[in-house]
Protein backbone atom coordinates (compact mmCIF):
# COMPACT_ATOMS: atom_id res chain seq x y z
CA UNK A 1 0.00 0.00 0.00
CA UNK A 2 1.39 3.02 -1.13
CA UNK A 3 2.01 5.94 1.85
CA UNK A 4 -0.74 8.30 0.46
CA UNK A 5 -3.42 5.20 0.41
CA UNK A 6 -2.39 4.22 3.81
CA UNK A 7 -2.23 7.75 5.01
CA UNK A 8 -6.26 8.77 3.45
CA UNK A 9 -7.36 4.79 5.53
CA UNK A 10 -5.65 5.24 8.72
CA UNK A 11 -8.20 8.87 8.55
CA UNK A 12 -10.81 6.89 7.60
CA UNK A 13 -10.48 4.68 10.56
CA UNK A 14 -10.14 7.26 12.67
CA UNK A 15 -12.88 9.27 11.71
CA UNK A 16 -15.09 5.79 12.07
CA UNK A 17 -14.20 5.43 15.35
CA UNK A 18 -14.66 8.81 16.33
CA UNK A 19 -18.40 8.74 15.06
CA UNK A 20 -18.42 5.36 17.20
CA UNK A 21 -17.48 7.22 20.35
CA UNK A 22 -19.68 9.83 19.90
CA UNK A 23 -22.89 7.82 18.69
CA UNK A 24 -22.36 5.36 21.87
CA UNK A 25 -21.68 9.20 24.34
CA UNK A 26 -25.62 10.11 22.74
CA UNK A 27 -26.79 7.27 24.08
CA UNK A 28 -25.90 7.10 27.11
CA UNK A 29 -25.98 11.22 27.50
CA UNK A 30 -29.79 10.26 26.32
CA UNK A 31 -30.11 8.06 29.29
CA UNK A 32 -28.81 10.31 31.96
CA UNK A 33 -31.00 13.13 30.57
CA UNK A 34 -34.30 10.81 30.86
CA UNK A 35 -32.93 9.75 34.54
CA UNK A 36 -32.33 13.48 35.77
CA UNK A 37 -35.14 14.89 33.80
CA UNK A 38 -38.31 12.17 34.05
CA UNK A 39 -36.74 10.14 36.61
CA UNK A 40 -37.25 7.35 34.59
CA UNK A 41 -34.86 4.59 33.18
CA UNK A 42 -35.35 5.34 29.16
CA UNK A 43 -33.35 3.43 26.86
CA UNK A 44 -32.99 5.13 22.90
CA UNK A 45 -31.46 4.05 19.77
CA UNK A 46 -31.07 5.62 17.05
CA UNK A 47 -29.95 2.54 15.28
CA UNK A 48 -31.78 -1.17 15.28
CA UNK A 49 -28.75 -3.00 17.06
CA UNK A 50 -26.69 -1.56 19.57
CA UNK A 51 -26.04 1.33 21.63
CA UNK A 52 -25.98 4.38 19.24
CA UNK A 53 -27.59 7.74 18.37
CA UNK A 54 -26.18 8.71 15.40
CA UNK A 55 -26.53 12.24 15.45
CA UNK A 56 -24.30 12.79 18.43
CA UNK A 57 -21.77 10.76 16.53
CA UNK A 58 -21.92 13.24 13.20
CA UNK A 59 -21.37 15.74 15.83
CA UNK A 60 -18.09 14.33 17.13
CA UNK A 61 -16.86 14.05 13.57
CA UNK A 62 -17.96 17.68 13.42
CA UNK A 63 -16.14 18.83 16.94
CA UNK A 64 -13.15 16.33 15.69
CA UNK A 65 -12.66 18.61 12.74
CA UNK A 66 -13.60 21.96 14.27
CA UNK A 67 -10.99 21.47 16.96
CA UNK A 68 -7.91 21.88 14.07
CA UNK A 69 -9.20 25.01 13.18
CA UNK A 70 -10.11 26.36 16.01
CA UNK A 71 -8.64 25.61 19.40
CA UNK A 72 -9.58 28.75 21.68
CA UNK A 73 -12.24 27.68 23.68
CA UNK A 74 -14.68 30.51 24.28
CA UNK A 75 -14.70 30.63 20.12
CA UNK A 76 -15.17 26.65 20.07
CA UNK A 77 -17.92 27.28 22.03
CA UNK A 78 -20.27 29.72 20.35
CA UNK A 79 -19.19 27.60 17.03
CA UNK A 80 -19.98 24.23 18.38
CA UNK A 81 -23.85 26.18 19.27
CA UNK A 82 -23.85 26.93 15.63
CA UNK A 83 -22.62 23.49 14.30
CA UNK A 84 -24.67 21.61 17.18
CA UNK A 85 -28.00 23.86 16.01
CA UNK A 86 -27.71 23.61 11.88
CA UNK A 87 -26.80 19.33 12.95
CA UNK A 88 -30.03 18.85 14.40
CA UNK A 89 -31.80 20.63 12.70
CA UNK A 90 -30.88 18.68 9.18
CA UNK A 91 -31.04 15.43 10.78
CA UNK A 92 -34.71 16.59 12.23
CA UNK A 93 -35.28 17.58 8.94
CA UNK A 94 -34.43 14.91 6.68
CA UNK A 95 -36.05 12.28 9.45
CA UNK A 96 -39.47 13.68 8.89
CA UNK A 97 -38.49 13.91 4.57
CA UNK A 98 -37.62 10.35 4.23
CA UNK A 99 -39.61 8.58 7.53
CA UNK A 100 -42.42 10.73 8.30
CA UNK A 101 -41.30 10.87 12.41
CA UNK A 102 -39.06 12.91 14.70
CA UNK A 103 -37.29 12.56 17.58
CA UNK A 104 -37.38 15.61 19.35
CA UNK A 105 -39.77 18.83 19.28
CA UNK A 106 -38.32 21.76 20.79
CA UNK A 107 -41.98 23.62 19.77
CA UNK A 108 -42.25 25.05 23.63
CA UNK A 109 -38.73 25.86 24.26
CA UNK A 110 -37.64 29.71 24.55
CA UNK A 111 -35.95 30.99 20.78
CA UNK A 112 -36.87 28.07 18.83
CA UNK A 113 -36.31 27.32 15.18
CA UNK A 114 -39.67 25.01 13.45
CA UNK A 115 -39.32 22.97 16.87
CA UNK A 116 -36.17 21.38 15.21
CA UNK A 117 -33.92 23.26 17.30
CA UNK A 118 -33.75 25.86 20.17
CA UNK A 119 -31.40 28.14 21.99
CA UNK A 120 -31.23 25.86 25.14
CA UNK A 121 -30.04 22.53 23.30
CA UNK A 122 -27.37 24.62 21.34
CA UNK A 123 -25.73 25.98 24.58
CA UNK A 124 -25.82 22.24 25.52
CA UNK A 125 -23.62 21.39 21.85
CA UNK A 126 -21.20 24.27 22.37
CA UNK A 127 -20.31 23.05 25.88
CA UNK A 128 -19.75 19.40 24.19
CA UNK A 129 -17.33 21.07 22.38
CA UNK A 130 -15.57 22.42 24.45
CA UNK A 131 -15.38 19.14 27.14
CA UNK A 132 -14.56 17.52 23.60
CA UNK A 133 -11.37 20.10 23.33
CA UNK A 134 -10.75 19.60 26.85
CA UNK A 135 -11.20 15.71 27.68
CA UNK A 136 -12.15 14.02 24.68
CA UNK A 137 -9.58 15.13 22.15
CA UNK A 138 -6.28 14.82 24.13
CA UNK A 139 -7.47 10.90 25.16
CA UNK A 140 -7.96 10.58 21.16
CA UNK A 141 -4.51 12.02 21.07
CA UNK A 142 -2.73 9.03 23.11
CA UNK A 143 -4.76 6.11 22.03
CA UNK A 144 -4.78 7.11 18.23
CA UNK A 145 -1.93 4.94 17.66
CA UNK A 146 -3.83 2.09 19.06
CA UNK A 147 -6.03 1.44 16.59
CA UNK A 148 -3.79 1.35 13.65
CA UNK A 149 -2.04 -2.17 15.08
CA UNK A 150 -2.86 -4.98 12.77
CA UNK A 151 -5.20 -6.87 15.13
CA UNK A 152 -7.35 -3.73 15.48
CA UNK A 153 -7.18 -3.07 12.13
CA UNK A 154 -8.75 -6.35 11.46
CA UNK A 155 -11.60 -5.76 14.12
CA UNK A 156 -12.75 -2.19 12.54
CA UNK A 157 -13.38 -3.47 9.16
CA UNK A 158 -15.55 -6.45 10.32
CA UNK A 159 -16.79 -3.68 13.15
CA UNK A 160 -17.25 -0.89 9.56
CA UNK A 161 -19.44 -3.84 8.10
CA UNK A 162 -21.45 -4.41 10.85
CA UNK A 163 -22.34 -0.44 10.87
CA UNK A 164 -22.99 -0.38 7.64
CA UNK A 165 -25.75 -3.19 8.22
CA UNK A 166 -27.09 -1.37 10.65
CA UNK A 167 -27.88 1.69 9.46
CA UNK A 168 -28.87 0.42 6.38
CA UNK A 169 -31.27 -2.31 7.59
CA UNK A 170 -32.21 1.14 9.92
CA UNK A 171 -33.41 2.88 7.17
CA UNK A 172 -34.81 0.13 5.33
CA UNK A 173 -37.36 -1.06 8.55
CA UNK A 174 -37.98 3.00 8.97
CA UNK A 175 -39.05 3.14 4.95
CA UNK A 176 -41.27 0.22 5.34
CA UNK A 177 -42.85 1.09 8.66
CA UNK A 178 -43.93 4.40 6.78
CA UNK A 179 -45.46 2.99 3.71
CA UNK A 180 -47.48 0.72 6.09
CA UNK A 181 -48.72 3.66 7.74
CA UNK A 182 -49.72 4.57 4.50
CA UNK A 183 -51.50 1.35 3.69
CA UNK A 184 -48.98 0.32 1.26
CA UNK A 185 -48.60 -3.48 0.80
CA UNK A 186 -45.52 -5.04 0.48
CA UNK A 187 -44.45 -5.14 -2.96
CA UNK A 188 -40.86 -7.46 -3.13
CA UNK A 189 -39.98 -10.50 -0.55
CA UNK A 190 -37.68 -7.70 0.97
CA UNK A 191 -41.09 -5.85 2.40
CA UNK A 192 -42.16 -9.08 3.68
CA UNK A 193 -39.07 -9.67 5.26
CA UNK A 194 -39.10 -6.53 7.10
CA UNK A 195 -42.40 -6.28 7.62
CA UNK A 196 -41.91 -9.97 10.13
CA UNK A 197 -38.41 -9.37 11.63
CA UNK A 198 -39.14 -5.47 11.99
CA UNK A 199 -42.81 -4.53 12.77
CA UNK A 200 -44.00 -2.07 14.30
CA UNK A 201 -44.20 -3.05 17.64
CA UNK A 202 -40.16 -3.94 17.70
CA UNK A 203 -39.71 -0.32 15.88
CA UNK A 204 -42.33 1.78 18.43
CA UNK A 205 -40.27 0.23 21.24
CA UNK A 206 -36.63 0.83 19.85
CA UNK A 207 -37.05 4.42 19.35
CA UNK A 208 -39.96 5.42 22.06
CA UNK A 209 -39.23 8.77 21.57
CA UNK A 210 -40.00 9.33 18.06
CA UNK A 211 -43.32 11.43 17.12
CA UNK A 212 -45.33 10.71 13.99
CA UNK A 213 -45.94 13.97 11.82
CA UNK A 214 -49.22 13.98 10.20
Amino acid sequence: MKKDEKKVLNWIIKIFWIFVIGSVFGFFAEMLYALVYTRTLQIRQGLIYGPFIQVYGMGAIAYYLLVFKIKEPKKLFFAGMLMGGILEYLCSFFQEIFFGTISWDYSKFFLNLNGRVCLLYCFYWGIIAVAFLKIVYPILLKIEPLIYKKSIRLFTYFFMLFMTFDIVISCMAADRQLRRRQNLPPRSVVDEFLDTTYPDELLDRIYNNKKEVR
